[in-house]
């Protein structure tokens, strides 16, 4: 298990709500006190999938796939569990503690944050070195206050600087390399002469910054002409450019409160809506906007607006957008689109216009996503009646079937059906669209709890289920399970020392200590079980009186094996002893007899 400290992955499950992190992954669907979906992990129709809150944990009674938030992040995103802890605490602002002895990649990781943080100051100083690309920054609008809280930097114009400060030996080469500062040259293309060279020469930079304000990656932009006109890192150890959006670490430190994010293609767009108070705008890299993008916005963010330009490839990657944000769309999120006026960019637009009306046009003018969908499709189908109906109904078809079922799904076919003259009753537009609308039956409280079985298993489940009724067990009861020779006895008595000790509040967080160890996997599948107590109060009585059972048939098979080695003689004085103690403790626990 990686050397992080327990206290901080209990902080850490106790603070994340899973179903913000599921829910943006997948569409759940509120049910009672609890969320339901179609399991992630197995195709199914009808949701088997729950996920209760207040325990922070999920389970399928499909499949079986149960576990805690991070669980779900290394089985639904593939990581491993490091990473989960990472990706979970940046999403929650937290850095990783480590304890001694941290494995020799995560030292590496470590090793290699360093370096792109001292190349990112190695920019920045060069910055202040060069007129040009400062006069460049000048003429854009950029202040200094701006240009050093987005650390950017310059890329002096030689094929080697890096390379030389960075990369002397052939570690740090290797290094430079592997972060993508340095390209490699085919060796037989080298002809003898220098072998590699610097990626970024003569470039304004923009470091590019993960959750916990770590350079991970840069963005490079010509000063004069050239092409590309923006280069970016490529994909590295550190850097998922998939995943990443330019200005969000910033967004997240402003002090005003995040409702939404504003996408926009450029990084000197971020820069200069953040210069005119606009906090809230970030940028994909140098790629289409990505479903994963879709996943970390709504993260954080309730709504998200594009803003694309108005010409024709604007207009392509909207759509691209769109399709993307289409399985992101339910209850309670907001997808908009803004359109800007032609050979304008948020950076120039915001200039002219200033932060309010630059806020207005977003207001005003950003379509909902079911009116874009409205907008796109009447365009693409002229022809009218039932011909164009027909068309209308094809080419929305594949882009329903993505819309997880509930309300979103349900009212966007009743703005097209209202849009292109379809039947406007769910059956009309359900035989129209050829799709579903909301007829999955409700589910109702899940299966029963599959049996009381023995006394430590309930003992076990309770404390599973409601970890805080530890504290409240005596100690004389504890070290009373010391003589109790049950199967499962020593788990037990190690999850009641546990949390007593160290007291926890979730089902979620108890699994968590108990991953890496045998009884990790069983005490999952208890957590999956429904116990049929009403509360915490309740649990604790039905706690201590298993206690008390086991304790008294403890007890009873004790006296037995006494009195039978009595018959012998053989009994020691301390035993003698302790048959009276025994039978005095039981009688008085025994209900009185009654006759025939």
């Amino acid at each position: 298990m990686s050397l992080i400290p327990r206290s901080f992955i209990d902080e850490l499950v106790a603070r994340a709500n899973i179903v913000e992190v599921i829910g943006s992954r997948i569409a759940l669907k509120k049910a009672g006190r609890e969320f339901k979906a179609c399991c992630p992990f197995h195709s199914e129709k009808t949701p088997s999938f729950w996920v209760a809150p207040e325990k922070q944990f999920y389970h399928c009674f499909g499949c079986g796939a149960h576990g805690t938030v991070l669980t779900f992040l290394m089985e639904h995103d593939r990581l491993p569990f490091p990473d989960a802890v990472e990706e979970l605490a940046s999403s929650l602002g937290l850095a990783v503690p480590r304890e001694e002895g941290a494995s020799a990649a995560r030292r590496s990781s470590e090793t290699l944050y360093e370096l792109m943080g001292r190349v990112a100051q190695f920019y920045a100083q060069q910055l202040q070195s060069h007129e040009r690309p400062r006069r460049y920054l000048e003429r854009r609008g950029l202040t200094a206050e701006l240009i050093e809280r987005f650390a950017i930097g310059y890329a002096p114009s030689s094929w080697n600087d890096v390379l030389k400060r960075f990369g002397g030996t052939e570690e740090g080469r290797r290094r430079l390399t592997e972060l993508g500062l340095v390209i490699e040259k085919d060796e037989r293309a080298s002809s003898g002469g220098e072998r590699a060279y610097d990626r970024f020469r003569d470039r304004v930079m923009f470091p590019i910054r993960d959750a916990r304000g770590r350079v991970i990656a840069f963005g490079g932009r010509v000063i004069d002409q050239g092409e590309p006109k923006y280069l970016n890192s490529p994909e590295t150890p550190l850097f998922h450019k998939g995943r990443e959006l330019y200005g969000l670490y910033e967004a997240r430190q402003s002090r005003a409160a995040l409702s939404r994010l504003l996408v926009v293609e450029g990084y000197l767009d971020v820069v200069r809506l953040h210069q005119f108070s606009v906090p809230y705008a970030v940028a994909t890299l140098g790629t289409a906007t990505t479903p994963e993008h879709l996943k970390r916005i709504f993260q954080l963010v309730p709504e998200v607006v594009f803003a694309f330009d108005g010409d024709r490839a604007g207009r392509a990657a909207a759509w691209r957008a769109l399709q993307h944000s289409l399985p992101e769309a339910v209850e309670g999120r907001e997808i908009r689109f803004l359109f800007l006026p032609e050979g304008e960019d948020p950076d120039t637009l915001i200039a002219q216009e200033g932060r309010e009306a630059f806020e207005r046009r977003v207001a005003r003018e950003s379509l909902q996503l079911s009116e874009y969908v409205v907008r796109e499709l009447g365009e693409r189908v002229t022809s009218r009646g039932a011909d164009g109906r027909a068309r209308v109904a094809e080419a929305a078809r594949p882009l329903l079937e993505q819309i997880p079922e509930g309300i979103y799904r349900r009212l966007l076919a009743e703005r097209l059906a209202q849009a292109f003259g379809f039947q406007q009753t769910p059956a009309g537009m359900a035989e129209l669209l050829g799709v579903t609308i909301d007829r999955s039956p409700a589910l109702g409280r899940r299966v029963a709890s599959i049996g009381r079985g023995g006394l430590v298993r309930q003992a076990v489940r309770l404390l599973v289920h409601f970890p805080e009724i530890a504290t409240g067990i005596a100690a004389e009861t504890l070290a009373g399970l010391e003589q109790v020779e049950e199967p499962g006895i020593r788990l037990l008595e190690g999850l009641l020392a546990d949390l007593r000790a160290e007291p926890a509040q979730t089902t979620g967080q108890v699994l968590e200590r108990w991953r890496d160890k045998p009884a990790g996997e069983p005490l999952g599948r208890l957590a999956a079980t429904e116990v049929l107590v009403p509360g915490a109060a309740a649990a604790q009585r039905e706690l201590e009186e298993a206690l008390e059972r086991l304790l008294d048939e403890s007890g009873r098979r004790r006296l037995d094996l006494l009195l039978e080695k009595d018959r012998s003689g053989a009994l020691s004085s301390d035993e003698k002893l302790e048959i009276q103690r025994l039978t005095m403790e039981l009688g008085r626990s025994r209900p009185a007899a009654t006759g025939p």
